[in-house]
């Protein structure tokens, strides 16, 4: 593999690594890979593979041209990444470095996880005749990497309208959704915007038919507020509106997910009868939403 340096060392070890692939898509995750780099004032790390994809069966060998090609290939996408990336971040550009890839990209990708900030990836990519769906990429990143994962759809939300929404973090009560609460505290007040705090309090929607309902909402309630306790503190110029509902997790961030610049959720959350996973929601909004969206594993 070859990385080239095209600016002065980033102002922490933790890069934010940015997965491209020549596609629309990877190019909107770049751009915003570099806001968020620009934002946290640490180095952004472009990386795009070049390694032909094994498939079953014996194939023709790729010539020396075929790699020739792809390597040049390569570079040209790298060259347009890095220049959607110093557009896209205005005022103090993050220190950007490239690298040329020769290995399969999601498992170089998850081990680079170990010391990365975040892995910044596209929803989908260029499709099986080029280097592999970016979006079978996403996927499995954001089930197995060590770090947060920020998947971006067809908008960086980087314009100036979505960079004054909020950041928007689904809750679920449970310790799981700790660090997906404290990640998009970071983000909204590196961002100045403030924050919308959604906890879905049932699995179910419709009307309610059983008494009892409002004691397990004054409960719900009560447990929200407890997994934000302290934050406030820790965060005193972040506004944060808490939103209570009874419906589907999945609906119900889907729904609030149009007014945000970004969601975070956990990887996995309530299991068992009490609740639908949190990672089947992350999942199901991985393919839904249309703002960028982190998915935070604990390390």
């Amino acid at each position: 593999m070859t990385e080239k340096l095209t600016a002065s060392a980033g102002r922490t070890n933790q890069p934010i690594v940015a997965a491209v692939d020549g596609s629309a898509t990877s190019y909107h995750a770049v751009a915003w890979a570099a806001v968020d780099a620009a934002v946290h004032r640490c180095r952004l790390h472009i990386v795009t593979s070049v390694a032909i994809r094994s498939g079953i069966g014996l194939g023709p060998m790729p010539t020396e041209a075929d790699v020739e090609w792809l390597r040049k290939d390569g570079e040209r996408v790298l060259a347009e990444a890095e220049r959607v990336a110093r557009a896209a971040a205005v005022g103090e550009a993050p220190a950007i470095s490239t690298e040329l890839n020769l290995e399969q990209i999601t498992p170089y990708l998850i081990d680079r996880s170990r010391q990365a900030r975040t892995l910044v990836v596209g929803s989908r990519g260029l499709g099986a005749f080029r280097r592999g769906l970016l979006g079978s990429v996403s996927m499995a990143v954001t089930r197995h990497a060590h770090c947060p994962v920020a998947v971006v759809h067809s908008t960086s939300a980087t314009d100036a309208f979505s960079s004054g929404k909020p950041v928007l973090v689904g809750v679920d009560g449970t310790a799981n959704s700790v660090p997906a609460t404290e990640l998009a505290f970071e983000e909204a007040s590196r961002r100045k915007v403030g924050l919308v705090a959604l906890h879905a309090w049932s699995d179910s929607s419709g009307i309610d038919l059983l008494p009892g309902w409002d004691a397990v909402r004054e409960h719900e309630d009560a447990v929200l507020a407890e997994r934000l306790a302290g934050f406030g503190e820790r965060y005193p110029d972040v506004s944060v509106r808490r939103v209570l509902v009874r419906d589907m997790p999945v609906r119900s961030l889907l729904d609030e997910s149009e007014g945000a610049q970004l969601v975070v959720v956990g990887s996995h959350g309530r299991g068992g009868f009490a609740g639908i996973l949190l990672g089947s929601t992350s999942a199901a909004l991985l393919h839904s939403v249309e703002c960028p969206m982190i998915v935070v594993r604990e390390r």
